[in-house]
């Protein structure tokens, strides 16, 4: 249970960290970019056996799709770190954990690998998935209270389009974990192939970023490189905690995922509420509940109700 924890912790370190760039002026891309340093420096020091990479070959077609998964790793963090930073913690949380709901599409229908018979129940759970993000992303529109509008009116905005992106683009990179890490890697190479992935992720952002430099476009800043560190160690260690969770529990990810996915929104939401005050109108309540009733429909078999 402390594996479980520590997991959930972590994770939500992430995006309450990623929310507090702009307050420090660290550029989100730089940041993510030097993250993925820290990330495979704390995987070799995790790592019980370092000559498990000499028998690595970088020329193999899962190695070299492996490293290109990086790029969606790039993608999928600025996406993430702009949410939480234009919309609300909460808000990034609910999307990705909603987005579960695209690696278990893409197993029942495309890879064909699912454990278990899915009933009405778990696809009703899908829809209520997809509705609860959508309510927890509504954001309170300040209207000019001299004109004699309401001054806390519930509407879309333009950024909502950021909660939905980083939907897909975190759903996108599960499946694509998923598929990779069962395809081309045994069972105790899971973190072996985070390494490599985050290895793809350092190749092609630090290529992006030397261009916009040597463009003119970029000015590297110390700040965003301490940054990056400092969000490297507990994204790596999310993930870290998160297997070792999986192997306390029999490797179950049918039963650990769900109540990882609940406790993280709750927990996003609660901290985002203390240490940044955001608030949330009720139907970001009501979407938040949702999210917890999707997960417990899409799981319930599992979860032995």
């Amino acid at each position: 249970m402390l594996y479980f924890l520590l997991s959930v912790l972590f994770t939500v370190a992430l995006y309450l960290i990623m929310r507090a760039f702009p307050r420090y002026k660290v550029d989100s891309f730089h940041a993510v970019v030097f993250n993925y340093y820290a990330c495979v420096l704390t995987g070799l020091v995790l790592t019980p056996d370092l000559r498990s990479f000499q028998n690595v070959d970088w020329t193999a077609n899962g190695t070299l799709i492996t490293l290109a998964l990086g790029a969606m790793f790039v993608l999928t963090f600025m996406l993430i770190g702009l949410t939480a930073q234009k919309v609300s913690v909460t808000a990034t949380s609910l999307a990705g954990n909603m987005s579960l709901v695209i690696p278990v599409l893409f197993g029942l229908f495309v890879f064909k690998n699912n454990n278990k018979d899915f009933t009405a129940i778990n696809y009703a759970g899908l829809v209520v998935a997809l509705v609860a993000l959508a309510l927890g992303v509504i954001q309170n529109s300040k209207k000019d209270v001299s004109k004699g509008a309401s001054s806390n009116v519930s509407t879309f905005n333009p950024l909502l389009v950021l909660p939905l992106l980083t939907f897909l683009a975190a759903g996108t990179n599960n499946t694509l974990i998923n598929y990779l890490s069962a395809r081309y890697y045994g069972p105790g190479e899971t973190t072996l192939f985070m390494i490599i992935a985050c290895t793809g992720a350092i190749l092609i952002g630090t290529g992006i970023l030397i261009y916009r430099i040597i463009t003119g476009n970029e000015r590297l800043r110390l700040r965003s490189v301490v940054g990056g560190f400092i969000l490297g160690v507990p994204n790596f260690l999310s993930l870290y905690f998160l297997l070792l969770a999986l192997a306390s529990f029999g490797n179950s990810a049918a039963f650990v995922f769900p109540i990882y996915n609940i406790l993280t929104m709750l927990v996003s939401a609660l901290a985002a509420w203390l240490i940044y005050r955001e608030q949330l109108n009720h139907l970001n309540k009501f979407g938040l509940l949702m999210a917890v009733i999707a997960i417990v429909m899409i799981s319930y078999q599992e979860l032995g109700l």
